[in-house]
Parts: structure tokens; sequence; C-alpha cells
């Protein structure tokens, strides 16, 4: 059975009371530390905290009407302050921007821009041969023929080639240019580069980037003159109609800047003849914003390859290059006027690729062919107005002076005169019309009108907020001790297993007593020196 010794231990009254006051002392040390590390209350936060209200509403002090008061007060406050901040983020997050228009000072010289101008029609009718009509039938609408003027089926040409059938059928800009000046100085037909559009053979005037011609005066007289022929007896004669039948007489003209190709077939204005066109243009600078406000396509500053056989980025490069992927995937060619070392498609289906695949090609954001605008642009605004040509006595003049009679001069030539109104250019810029600084402002004033509030007191809250999660975290992780000894008063019980674990005493073997070890007060050991008057306790 478990034997339980009664042990009564005293000590002398003088020992006593130094350690108790030992332990006092000790237990105040602990209670002070932890009276430190205590986190402070609600109140005694409120009662410090720089939110206005706050001290009023939850400090300490007794509750009552005043202050209920006060905390409806502030947490109404606290709604509107709340409703006004989500109306700015709102507002903020829809990338609001406004377009700034801002005039340049007036330049001595400025760079004159491209002109290209096509004939309507595409092919002289005069220069195409048996094996062109044969070839062009889907394309002109004329029935093929042999030499005898007689339509046959068997008849059989050598593959045609479409660069050499424009290049010899298309108008030669040295017949049709009959006058030619720039800036009060004569220009001939080898001031223009040959291009190829939709129309075919066409001709651009300050073509190159390199060597772009100065302007060096506004108004007119001081830009490109020219007096064109039409030629309209070598217009083709309607058979029947096709998708690129031309009712019309007249030049297609398109004013852009020397990086962008021509795209005349969506861009150009038409001029016609026995009028002379007057085009005032002004350069326009401008500049969009990239994401989030806008979609510009920003250029790369680590050297972003362009666009295949383009030198820049533009738009009309960009649809010609979508339209050019479009053709090769349903032609597996390319047509003429489009950049590439692919092969040309043959006329017979020449109409058909550009027809059926160019229409299908979409120019919005979520269509195959989506064509950013570039972040920073340069393109002409155009005013155009027109007077009537040649006057009776002008007629009789001109009809002499080329050895035409007066009606082909009133049917087939037109004049051409494109000037800068100024030598000054427009820069229009897309602007954030609420941006970052603005929010934050906005949201600082309504802040300190609602709350009185500032970022140093949303800290303070932060600061609290983390002080009382990161005390109930340490009580959470905190385990108690279990005492191995529970005493009262001055008498201590011990249990005989506790005993044996914690007495320093050797137990005795069977020699002493004959059995088990004993378990009696040792009167034979020395004592030592004493503490007190009963502070020995033997095994």
């Amino acid at each position: 059975m478990p034997i339980e010794i009664v042990c009564k231990i005293k000590f002398a009254e003088e020992d006593a009371k130094p350690k108790e006051k030992e332990a006092g002392d000790e237990q105040s040390l602990l209670g002070a530390a932890q009276g430190a590390a205590a986190p402070r209350d609600l109140a005694t936060f409120a009662s410090t905290s720089t939110l206005h209200g706050l001290g009023r509403a939850c400090g300490p002090g007794s509750h009552g009407l005043r202050r209920t008061l006060w905390a409806l007060a502030l947490l109404t406050s606290l709604a509107a302050f709340l409703y006004q901040a989500a109306g700015l983020a709102r507002g903020y997050l829809t990338r609001p921007h406004l377009v700034a228009m801002d005039p340049a000072a007036p330049a001595p010289v400025a760079g004159f821009p491209a002109v290209t101008l096509c004939n309507i029609n595409r092919f002289r009718h005069s220069a195409l041969s048996d094996a062109d009509i044969f070839h062009l039938a889907n394309l002109t609408g004329l029935p093929p023929k042999d030499r005898d003027g007689h339509r046959a089926a068997g008849l059989r040409y050598p593959e045609p080639d479409m660069v050499d059938i424009l290049n010899r059928t298309g108008h030669q800009l040295a017949d049709m240019l009959k006058s030619c000046n720039f800036s009060g100085h004569h220009c001939s037909a080898s001031n223009f580069s040959v291009v190829y559009t939709r129309y075919g053979k066409c001709y651009t005037f300050n073509a190159d980037p390199q060597s772009s011609l100065p302007s060096r005066a506004g108004g007119m007289g001081s830009g490109l003159e020219i007096m064109l022929d039409i030629q309209q007896e070598e217009y083709l004669p309607i058979w029947r109609e096709t998708n690129e039948t031309s009712f019309e007489a007249g030049i297609r003209v398109q004013i852009h800047s020397q990086e962008e190709p021509p795209y005349i077939h969506q861009l150009g204005f038409g001029v016609s003849p026995g009028f002379q066109t007057f085009v005032s243009c002004q350069e326009q600078r401008l500049t969009y914003l990239p994401q989030p406000w806008g979609n510009c396509r920003v250029e790369s500053e680590l050297g972003e390859p362009e666009l295949q056989g383009y030198s820049a980025y533009s738009v009309s490069a960009c649809r010609l290059r979508c339209e050019k992927e479009a053709v090769l995937q349903r032609c597996h060619c390319r047509m003429v006027h489009m950049p590439g070392n692919e092969t040309i498609c043959p006329p017979n289906i020449y109409i058909e690729c550009a027809d059926h695949t160019l229409d299908s090609l979409g120019a919005g954001s979520e269509g195959p062919c989506f064509c950013p605008t570039p972040c920073n642009l340069t393109r002409y605004g155009k005013e155009i107005s027109m007077v009537k040509i040649p006057n009776r006595g002008s007629a009789r003049y001109l009809a002499r002076k080329y050895n035409r009679n007066e009606t082909y001069i009133r049917e087939n030539f037109l004049v051409l005169d494109v000037f800068f109104e100024a030598l000054t250019s427009e820069a229009m810029e897309q602007r954030a019309a609420y941006g970052l600084s603005a929010l934050l402002g906005d949201l600082g004033g309504q802040m300190g009108l609602f709350i009185g509030a500032s970022i140093l007191t949303l800290l303070e809250i932060l600061d609290y907020i983390y002080e009382v999660s990161w005390d109930r975290l340490k009580k959470v992780w905190r385990r108690p001790k279990t005492p191995l000894r529970a005493s009262t008063g001055g008498i201590s019980t011990l249990g005989l297993q506790e005993l044996k674990e914690q007495s320093p005493c050797p137990s005795r073997g069977h020699a002493e007593g004959g059995g088990a070890s004993s378990l009696l007060p040792n009167h034979h050991h020395p004592h030592g020196p004493s503490g007190g008057l009963f502070e020995d306790f033997a095994c």
C-alpha cells in the first residue's frame, strides 16, 4: 500500500522574514514587468488618439447621452468619408483624360509632307495587249479576244507578270504632268517616286525621308503646284461591272508623312478635272496616352523590330501587313502593293483575293487586324477649296499650247495646289485628367473634413491593432507550468514516488535493514553548519 510521509518544516523567524521579503520583491518585479507588457485598453487609446471625436466617444468616463451623441457623430462622419472616398476611387479607375491643344511658335522652315497621287483609271486602254485583256478579264470586265477581235475559248497566253502589266499599262506621269512648280522652282516627273497602291501605279512627291524638301513660307505659291492631264480617252470602256469598275474621272490624292506608306484607297481625297483645287495644310503633332488611359502603341526603347518592309510603325503599314497576312492565308500569294518577297497573285484571282479577304478584316480591337495608334503621330490637317478652270480665254491658250481642243482641256485638265497655311505646327496632347496625386489630395481633404485624420492617424490605429493582436497571440501560445508539490502553511505532503525522485539521498541496501531501503530519519549523518534552529531533514 502507498506510504505517505508527512514532513513538517519549520524555519527560524529570522530566516523566514528575509525569504518572504525576497519573494515579495520578486513578485513585485514580475508584476511590474507584466504591467508594462500589457496592451492599452480602448479607452486609453481613444484618449490619446489624434482621430477627432474618438476620445469623446470611447475615452474613459461614464456612459451617457453625451457620449452616445458623440459616437453617432463619429460613425456618421466615418460613413460620409467612406462614401466620398468610394466615389473618388471610382472616378480615378475610369482613367479620364483630356486633350490639350498648344499652338507652336512659327518656324523659319517646315518640312513639306509627301504627296501621293493616283489616276482613278488603273489601266490605259491603248496599252493593253490581247494577252493583258485575257488575263485581266476578271479585273477589268473586258471579254477576252483573239487578234481578230473574236472571243475564243481555246486561247492560251504565257503566264502574266502583274508588276510588268501595271508598269506598262498604268498612266505614265511623264504624259500626265503638264507643269510642276515647288516654292517657285520648276520640278518634273523625276522628282516623283513610283509607288503601288490599290489603284495600281501611283506617284509620290517628296517621298524620301532622308532628303525631305523644306517649305520656307506659307500661303499659295510656296508649296507644290501641278497641272495634270488625266487622259480620259485612255479610260477603259465598261463592258460589265466588277468590284473594281470605276465611274469617276480624276485623281486620288493623299498627303502624309514620309515614314507612312500611302493608304490612298481609304485615306485619299478626289480631285476632279476642270477645277483648280487648293489644299491648305497644317502640321499636327499628336501625342496619345498609353495604357491604362488609352490604347496607343508605345515604341520600345530596346530597339524593337519594326514591321517587315517598313522603316517605322504606322497605322497604314500595320493595316497593309494584316491585309498581306490574310491574302497569304487565303491565296498563298500577295498583291503588288503589299511588301515582301512572296509570289505576286496572278490576275485571274487578283480581284477574288482582294475583295473576299480584305472585306473580312476587322478594324476594331476585337478583330483580327487591330492596329493601335502610335503614341506620337504626325498628320496634316486639310482645308480644300476649288475654282473652275479654264476660263474662256485660258481655254483657247491651253488648247493651242498643248495641241488639244477646248473641250478636251475642260474635261481632262486639272490643277492641284498644296501649301502650308502657315509655318506653324499644332500640338495636340492627351493628358490624364485625374491622376494619383489628385486622388491622394482629394482623399486627404475628405479625411480632414469628416474625421480629422491623416496618414499618421491611420498608422496609430494599425499600431494599436497590432499591439492587441500580438498580446492575444502570446496568451494563446503561453503554456502554464504544473507545480510539483502543493504546500499549505508549513506542512508539505509528498508521495512516495515523488520523494524517491526528488530525494538527493542514496537508497540503502539490504545490509542495514535486511529488507527494503529505509526511509527513516538518519540521525547518524553528520550535520553541516546550520543556518537556523530546525533546518535539517535527513533520509
